[in-house]
């Protein structure tokens, strides 16, 4: 017996105008509503305060591609065990990089996955910040400089292990879960 859930998602129609029209808006894309904006509109001032920052890190043009932001996304959640974070980005980094098997490699252990020196180098950092943010130096900087990274690159690695600290730790205090969808996304070529 499924015992409810301590904070469940609002009715769609009772949400403010601007968040149902984002939720719809990427029911439409995608097919459904990723649990995370369903969960987040639990306190819809958060929610589109977390979406902004989100897409600010996220959807911007940078040194980065979009499937290293994934990557860091799917690292450092799965160093901090969000099951949810780790499944839905895992399907995003796998489209991204078009790479059925990368999100798994990357989630298990980065360090063994096929990546490259550079990519090892970004989510060593984001690691390191993850996990141990004060014992940051200049050291890690030049590092991450001989691989190509400019100091906005370094401030976006992280920003998103910082960012997705706070994301994870939301999603396993309300017990969020993965919707079905996110399982088989970017594994097997679109029919």
């Amino acid at each position: 017996m499924t015992k409810p859930q301590r904070f469940p998602a609002p009715a769609l129609d009772t949400l403010p105008e601007d968040i149902r029209t984002r939720l719809l808006a990427v029911q439409e894309k995608s097919g459904f509503v990723p649990n995370v904006f369903l969960t987040l509109a639990y306190r819809p001032d958060e929610f589109r305060a977390f979406f902004a920052y989100h897409d600010a890190l996220m959807e911007k043009d940078s040194g980065l591609t979009k499937a290293e932001r994934e990557m860091i996304v799917v690292a450092t959640s799965a160093a901090n065990q969000c099951q949810y974070c780790v499944i839905a980005h895992g399907a995003i980094l796998r489209i991204r990089a078009k790479n059925p098997v990368i999100a798994d490699q990357v989630a298990v252990n980065y360090r063994k996955a096929d990546i490259t020196p550079r990519q090892k180098a970004m989510l060593d950092f984001a690691m390191k910040v993850s996990a141990d943010a004060q014992r940051t130096s200049e050291d890690d900087f030049a590092a991450l400089e001989a691989h190509g990274f400019s100091d906005d690159d370094i401030w976006d690695i992280a920003a998103i292990s910082a960012f997705f600290g706070l994301s994870n730790r939301l999603a396993n205090f309300t017990g969020m879960r993965p919707n079905d969808e996110f399982y088989l996304m970017g594994r097997l070529p679109k029919q």
